[in-house]
């Protein structure tokens, strides 16, 4: 762009990014109109024919059979353990025999790396990326390939080449399920996740608060409205359990998760108590479901997945 505006004549530069390597379909039609509501948000909907040169519609999700169940770990806040679940149901699912790949598509704030112990460059080949891999798992996390305080100052089309890059061109052979850590909320990472592949489930992580729970169903609504059946909702930081006396604490409300669940007609997957050494863990990169087996939290996290 600077190159280009040096050029005596020229006023403005506009670069318009396609991938030519992506196959090209008909936009599709329009969904109808939802019933009236009037606190009904807008919803991203294909843009109305307008005169002049069109672009071209974006490309259809690509199927990846070798990626296995491809489930997205989501919530609609920050704070109530997404990362925390993922990592763990995801070394528990490979404890227990399966292949399993992670992928960190937060980028604005990563936490997988640091979650799992590894913090280092994936290798690349025949220009397509190598996982890393930890506690049996394949990982793939921006984290990786960025210095720990560079901030991601980056718009929503960058973030979906991104996640679309992590989907095609990492070397994840076959696996059985592929968990996607996605960030907190509704915005660019969900959606491009769901328009770059099939995903076929997504997992509501909440803490049983109510002001967590009403986030937490917005999130999955909006999987809902987008085709992504919601298969559970998991309950993190459930109680504290004294360790004294063991008697059980509810530090932040009680049955929110239940609630929730019985409201999207969907399973409660599990209640993840709050455990000092889930905290520690994650610090230092030992998942609780490896470094403490016998606790209640692994335990409940190994029930979970």
């Amino acid at each position: 762009r600077h190159t280009i505006e040096r050029v005596d004549g020229v006023s403005e530069v506009r670069v318009d990014v396609n991938d030519p390597s992506q196959p090209q379909r008909a936009a599709p039609q329009a969904p109808p109109p939802p019933a009236a509501n009037p606190r009904a948000l807008p919803v991203m909907e294909p843009p109305r024919a307008a005169p002049g040169p069109q672009r071209p519609a974006p490309p259809a999700p690509v199927s990846y059979p070798n990626l296995g169940r491809i489930i997205a770990i989501s919530s609609g806040k920050g704070g109530v353990g997404k990362s925390t679940v993922a990592t763990n149901v995801a070394v528990s699912l490979a404890r227990s025999g399966a292949r399993v790949g992670l992928m960190d598509a937060d980028i604005y704030g990563p936490n997988v790396p640091r979650m799992m112990g590894i913090d280092e460059p994936p290798p690349v080949e025949n220009e397509r990326i190598i996982p890393l891999e930890a506690h049996g798992v394949k990982l793939m996390s921006i984290g990786f390939m960025v210095a720990r305080d560079a901030p991601a100052i980056w718009r929503g089309p960058i973030i979906m080449k991104v996640i679309t890059q992590f989907l095609r061109d990492v070397v994840w052979g076959k696996l059985d399920y592929f968990l996607v850590d996605m960030p907190p909320g509704t915005g660019d990472a969900q959606l491009s996740l769901v328009q770059a592949t099939q995903v076929h489930g997504a997992v509501i992580v909440t803490t049983p608060q109510e002001v967590a729970i009403g986030d937490a169903l917005r999130g999955a609504k909006m999987f809902e409205r987008v085709g992504v059946p919601v298969l559970g909702i998991v309950e993190n930081m459930s109680y504290f359990e004294c360790t004294h006396c063991g008697k059980p604490s509810p530090l932040f409300g009680s049955g929110g998760g239940a609630r929730l669940a019985k409201e999207l007609g969907v399973p409660l997957l599990g209640e993840i108590p709050l455990y000092q050494r889930v905290l520690e863990g994650g610090d230092t990169g030992r998942p609780i479901v490896v470094s403490e087996t016998d606790s209640g939290a692994a335990r409940a996290l190994a029930a979970t997945a």
